[in-house]
């Protein structure tokens, strides 16, 4: 399976699960569930839930499906935080990948709350995993992972840095550290939940907590660079934004060739990590560390 091949298929799957869970509510929640729905099913390249999913297959889950809770709920946590992100007391964004930003759409009340109902029903959603297939102790482990990943030592704490650091100049550590909570942190969850969900060992665990630690770094590099070098039309957001709330990057700190440089090694290193334990297994997922090298949204 390539990893264009991967992405499509484990797209379609997630999207289909996730619509069932958010549903239409009643006569009064149904403008959260429209919210909710509105924000979810807005696109999105699914990498973390794919990710779940992808480490679930190439360590031996018995039936893939059972992970499927835990790629939902990684993929509602995340949505939680662009809703949240893009609110007039965060990033004041209003557009989300080409479209209105939740809060424009349904306004500022509803939007929050609908972020904080995807928080609740991530956790419900992956409370409910199928304990035919993965242990009830691997099914809590799981939990904690996401709790931990989301919360203030994580996503959360990162996002913190990120709005106490506005306008300021930081260094490239300070840097790193709020990346790493913003971003990295939660795609090191979605790959470690995959492996323990396949009760996979020390060393295959090991391996795939490196490639994501090292794509996740990635991940934000690009953005730093897109925001200077984007197509708005390609981003479906407005770029330029970091030098006009005044934030340092590592485009700003390396230059957008040195920033490059950085995720090139960066890429490789996540490879190779996953090629010494996976072997051929991890084509798919080397090839993802290529694309979000090289992507252009």
């Amino acid at each position: 399976m390539t990893t264009s091949e991967m992405l499509k298929k484990y797209s379609a799957e997630v999207s289909s699960s996730l619509e069932a869970r958010v549903a239409d509510g009643g006569e009064y929640s149904h403008s959260v569930f429209d919210a909710m729905r509105y924000s979810l099913m807005n696109g999105g390249k699914r990498i973390r839930p794919a990710l779940v999913l992808e480490f679930a297959r190439i360590n031996g889950l018995t039936d893939q499906n059972a992970a499927m809770p835990f790629a939902c709920a990684i993929e509602m946590i995340h949505t939680y935080s662009l809703i949240h992100d893009d609110l007039p007391c965060m990033d004041n964004d209003d557009l989300r990948r080409g479209k209105p930003s939740c809060h424009v759409a349904f306004g500022v009340d509803i939007a929050l709350l609908a972020g904080d109902a995807l928080l609740s029903l991530a956790f419900e959603t992956a409370s409910k995993a199928d304990l035919r297939f993965i242990s009830p102790e691997n099914v809590i482990k799981c939990i904690n992972e996401l709790a931990f990943a989301s919360g203030a030592e994580g996503m959360v704490g990162g996002q913190v840095i990120d709005l106490l650091t506005e306008g300021k100049e930081i260094s490239e550590s300070t840097l790193k550290e709020m990346h790493f909570g913003k971003t990295g942190r939660m795609i090191i969850c979605a790959a470690r939940m995959g492996c323990i969900s396949a009760n996979a060992d020390v060393k295959a665990l090991k391996a795939a907590t490196e490639y994501a630690h090292n794509i996740g770094r990635v991940f934000q590099i690009v953005d730093d660079i897109l925001d200077i070098t984007g197509d708005e039309k390609i981003l479906g957001k407005p770029i330029g934004s970091d030098a006009a709330n005044c934030k340092t990057t590592y485009a700003t700190l390396l230059g957008v060739e040195g920033a490059f440089a950085l995720a090139s090694e960066l890429t490789e290193k996540a490879k190779n990590s996953l090629r010494c334990v996976y072997g051929e297994s991890a084509d798919a997922l080397c090839g993802l560390a290529d694309m979000l090298l090289n992507r252009k949204n």
